[in-house]
């Protein structure tokens, strides 16, 4: 079973980095690589846990996985890239608050509501969160009254958690507060939240019964097939699946053949609980210890692999089991590598398959990117390209849809007849129009209606 680390244990030392090491007697190099399909191991489990006093649903089987996602993102440069060019087409040309209908008092008070609530930061912050994890938290805040939404706020996703759903299913409160380094005496901002069903329903409902509460979080979720809590993104099958994998071995090996001219011989990968188990069995809780703990380890397994007594012996690791017993997964995994294979060190056939896979996964052309290295590749033409981009745009149809639910909530709320949400797209034109790109607006039914 996974030994889950307390707050005595944390966890100093970066244990998601691919590393390089010479073998000792040998023209050949180890690579050390991350076992990224530990990430989303327990996806299927939910687990609480106490801080200040409250039961919070841990979001992975160390309340770690946003950060863990995030580290593994930002060291991949296409996967950070398509990411963020993901937000940018989703962000579009920002959020609007269409007032043509509206009569002029009304938009004087929309005026007024976006001058005081910046809309380009929140809007893109959002956008990104959905991108990352397929939910955003917003917060509304409420004039003394009760009649009229002032205030709307962005909640980093990656610092929110949620309570225990009640009876009913519902989930009662939000909690915020940094997650990734939690003092053991830090309070949690708890925020009501509303009904995710019926947001705007519930806050009437409740400033009809005289609720003095003027603050809450609204939940914008993707609809999932098994998320009840916290929804696993669909690129999570890059991390389960070898591509990730492959690509940060080529660039490591790649890394390696330049530094020394040794071919990289073993990839060692280690389980991401490996390590924290480890220094909780060695009593290591600074980063300076735990450091030690780590730099013995691989000497002892680099001294395996090339001592001469140990020719035809086998390494006995651990193993972690699934908290449903159903799956188990070795924590260090030896493969040795056919160095005659790359002889030279020539990757770019390969690299290019890997980024390739990497982009199709993030839903992503690479010629939009320009990830795709080598000097023979295929090119789109202008006009392919400006298609391409026109068809990325216009999938971000869902995610408007789900984004503008808070936005929708405050018109309707603070009764702002004639107007509604939207985000225009950046569409690239041609010459004949002699200008570089225009505004595309796509008005729905439910904009008529207003």
């Amino acid at each position: 079973m996974d030994t889950v680390l307390d707050n005595d244990f944390p966890v100093l030392v970066d244990i998601l980095s691919a590393e390089i090491f010479d073998m000792p007697g040998n023209k050949a190099s180890v690579a050390f690589i991350p076992k990224t399909t530990d990430v989303f191991r327990e996806s299927a489990d939910i687990t609480t846990t106490q801080i200040d006093g409250k039961e919070i649903v841990c979001w992975g089987a160390t309340n770690n996985m946003p950060y863990e996602i995030i580290k593994l993102i930002e060291a991949d440069e296409t996967l950070a890239t398509c990411q963020e060019f993901n937000s940018e087409v989703c962000y579009g040309a920002g959020l609007e608050y269409c007032t043509d209908n509206a009569s002029e008092e009304v938009r004087t008070d929309v005026d007024e509501f976006m001058d005081n609530n910046p809309m380009p930061d929140y809007y893109l912050g959002v956008s990104k969160d959905f991108k990352y994890f397929n939910f955003a938290v917003s917060v509304i805040i409420l004039n003394k009254k009760g009649d009229k939404i002032v205030e709307l706020h962005r909640k980093h996703a990656c610092y929110c958690r949620f309570s225990l759903a009640n009876k009913s299913g519902r989930i009662e409160k939000v909690y915020y507060a940094n997650f990734r380094n939690l003092a053991s005496d830090e309070k949690l901002e708890a925020l009501t939240l509303l009904d995710v069903r019926s947001p705007l329903a519930d806050l009437r409902r409740r400033m009809a019964s005289g609720d003095k509460e003027r603050k809450y979080a609204i939940l914008t979720r993707l609809p999932g097939i098994d998320s009840l809590y916290y929804p696993i993104p669909h690129y999570a099958a890059l991390f389960k699946g070898p591509w990730y994998k492959i690509k940060a071995f080529i660039g490591v090996a790649k890394l390696a053949k330049l530094s020394n001219a040794a071919p990289v011989k073993y990839v060692i990968e280690i389980s991401s609980h490996y390590w924290p188990n480890l220094f909780k069995e060695k009593h290591a809780v600074s980063a300076e210890e735990q450091q030690k703990v780590v730099d013995e380890r691989k000497r002892e397994m680099l001294k395996f692999l090339t001592d001469a007594t140990n020719s035809g012996s086998v390494l006995f690791t651990g193993k972690t089991i699934s908290l449903d017993g159903k799956s188990e997964t070795p924590d260090i995994t030896v493969t040795p590598i056919d160095s005659k294979t790359k002889e030279g060190g020539d990757w770019s056939s390969d690299i290019a398959e890997a980024v390739n896979m990497e982009c199709f996964t993030m839903r992503v052309h690479s010629n939009l990117v320009g990830s795709v290295p080598g000097k023979a590749q295929t090119n789109n033409s202008g006009s392919d390209k400006r298609e391409l981009y026109t068809i990325a745009q216009a999938l971000q149809k869902p995610y408007h849809d789900v984004l503008f639910n808070v936005h929708k909530l405050i018109i309707k709320f603070n009764g702002w007849k004639g107007v509604h949400p939207v985000c225009p797209f950046v569409q690239l034109t041609t010459l004949d129009e002699h200008r570089d790109s225009k505004k595309v607006t796509i008005k729905s039914a439910d904009d008529a209606d207003d």
